[in-house]
């Protein structure tokens, strides 16, 4: 492991989010001046009260972001569109062609490393004992969002490692590339030699922690509706993770020469099932432990079923059972993490009760 700290100005898409939060409060822990990306409907009460400097705009906004990445010497990517349902076109157009704009505007400023946010769902859709980084991810995935999630990362790592000829992504040897990434690759505003070409890819699980507006919400309302229902026994591990956990491989990701082009998967390191982990918000909120669940032979042909039906009439809203539901509830996702550990140095906070607690 190589690594040094670094000072200066460091640039925060989505910091308003919760990984992004995270992230903003590490840097001005460790005395670093944070500008943020701001929507102007955003709430940016949190960031005020850090200190971080903010830009108004957004990930489509070329003079925004040219103005957020100057002077800048990193830039972290937590921004991003997230969902179970959803068209494939918005999805691409706020996970992969926003991206795009960034890299390239960031590359304008003389950045020297982006870090990119993105997510274990790239991988197959099934179940996994210690899969790690030499599994290339999926090529068809389940939903919109992974899907754009693989593109964005495809798409990263051909722009970074472009100047030297590869307009393929490079995983450990092996090279990727996909007709959607390779189409916005293309359409960058600048010529490979004045591209970065130091990027890092970190794909943390189920996210939870302080400042969560979606996940644990959603839970919670489930859990007070009496609407939550396991798939399977529910023993199947979850691939849980803090976004303080998050902030601290960012970090290290930031400052060490070994990282450049290198992805990473990131969790708690604790092997929390279903049934623990939803028991323990169920507790905390005072509220009755679920017990009702779906078989696995019935679970997947249902969301399958009902996931095409709604596509097909054209529904905004995501059925209450879909495939990447089926995913999030019904596979073992059991990660591997000991290449963050080897080469960033990455230790996560295993403490996933306090840390739940904590978010709850």
């Amino acid at each position: 492991m190589k690594s040094h700290d670094f000072s200066g100005k460091i640039v925060i898409t989505g910091a308003t989010g919760l990984v992004g939060s995270h992230v903003a409060a590490e840097a001005r822990r460790r005395g670093l001046e944070v500008v943020a990306l701001v929507r102007p409907s955003a709430d940016t009460s949190f960031l005020e009260s850090i200190g971080a400097k903010m830009v108004t705009g957004d990930m489509h906004d070329r003079k925004a972001l040219s103005v957020l990445c100057r002077e800048a010497s990193r830039v972290v990517n937590c921004a991003g569109r997230v969902g179970d349902w959803g068209k494939i076109a918005d999805f691409r157009r706020d996970n992969v062609d926003a991206l795009a704009i960034l890299l390239d505007e960031a590359s304008k400023a003389g950045v020297g490393r982006l870090i990119h946010i993105s997510s274990l769902g790239v991988y197959e859709p099934r179940d996994h004992f210690g899969t790690d980084e030499n599994t290339l991810p999926a090529i068809n995935s389940l939903d919109a969002y992974t899907r754009s999630k693989t593109e964005a990362e495809i798409m990263l790592l051909a722009y970074a490692g472009s100047s030297s000829g590869l307009f393929e992504a490079n995983y450990g040897g092996q090279r990727v590339m996909l007709p959607y990434a390779q189409k916005v690759l293309r359409a960058s505003e600048l010529p490979p030699r004045d591209r970065l070409t130091q990027a890092v890819v970190l794909r943390p699980g189920f996210i939870y922690g302080e400042r969560d507006r979606t996940v644990l919400p959603k839970l919670s309302h489930a859990l007070r509706s009496k609407r939550f229902v396991f798939f399977g026994p529910g023993t199947q591990v979850m691939n849980s993770t803090y976004a303080g956990n998050i902030a601290q491989a960012v970090f290290l990701a930031l400052g060490n020469s070994e990282a450049a082009g290198q992805v990473f998967n990131l969790t708690d390191g604790a092997r929390v099932s279903r049934r623990e982990f939803v028991g323990e918000v169920a507790k905390k909120l005072g509220l009755e432990v679920p017990k009702a669940s779906i078989p696995l032979a019935i679970a997947w042909p249902l969301a399958t079923t009902v996931h095409e039906i709604a596509r097909l009439i054209g529904a905004k809203n995501p059925p209450v059972i879909n495939k990447a539901r089926y995913k999030f509830l019904g596979l073992h996702l059991d990660f591997s993490i000991a290449k963050a550990k080897s080469i960033l140095g990455y230790v996560p906070d295993s403490d996933w009760r306090t840390l739940l607690a904590r978010s709850i």
